[in-house]
């Protein structure tokens, strides 16, 4: 059953509270779906996309117990998230906070498979097989702006209205860190602490999540 669009949980919770646990099954699609799987796949080629198509994680289930999220992840193709229903799969999106509050925005190049040419904050993208959900926030930042962050916390898990379940996670840098974009951006900028404040062409569905988030002050 899909999940309805909106917060599913919330947090805050340490990184050590929240846990995955892999199910051992494979999410098994229809004929219809790994059909439009191939064709966006194949899409994603034509328009020099190096896409990766391998194995990632879908959320089972989940509970909030005692203080803690545990989730209950499954395998699916990873490129059946990429369709108009992406059929629960999960990705983590890590978003990134100055020693001001500022937020950290980047420009997705124009060739990847999603947000293409639009920005988006801090870092994101699939859970890999195996994977600890809440330590791929960390692996995520690391690998698309070369940083370690002071703190790290799981802020919430969501539903999006195409059926992509999503870990939110904040990081907060601290004074003087520096941060090196990856290949998938093509420019960032630190937008300001305030949403209201934003470029206008800064994607609502950010401002409402950072409106969200900014309720929290800095750990």
């Amino acid at each position: 059953m899909p999940y309805s669009p909106g917060i599913l949980a919330r947090g805050p919770w340490p990184l050590d509270r929240v846990s995955s646990r892999w199910s051992g099954k494979t999410y098994e699609p229809s004929p219809a779906q790994t059909a439009e799987a191939d064709r966006v796949i194949a899409g994603l080629k034509d328009r020099g996309s190096p896409a990766y198509d391998g194995i990632a994680a879908r959320l089972a289930s989940f509970r909030v117990e005692d203080g803690a999220l545990a989730l209950e992840l499954e395998e699916m193709r990873w490129a059946l998230r990429l369709a108009e229903d992406a059929l629960g799969a999960l990705s983590v999106l890590c978003v990134v906070r100055d020693h001001e509050g500022r937020w950290l925005a980047g420009r997705r190049a124009a060739w990847v498979a999603s947000w293409a040419g639009l920005w988006a904050l801090g870092a994101g993208g699939a859970v890999d097989a195996g994977e600890d959900a809440a330590l791929a926030l960390g692996r995520e930042l690391q690998e698309e702006w070369s940083v370690e962050p002071v703190s790290i916390q799981v802020e919430a898990l969501l539903a999006t209205p195409g059926d992509m379940t999503m870990l939110i996670g904040q990081a907060w840098l601290a004074p003087g860190a520096e941060v090196t974009r990856d290949h998938e951006h093509d420019a960032h900028a630190w937008w300001p602490s305030d949403p209201n404040d934003w470029p206008d062409d800064a994607h609502p569905q950010l401002q409402r999540m950072a409106t969200l988030l900014s309720t929290e002050d800095p750990v």
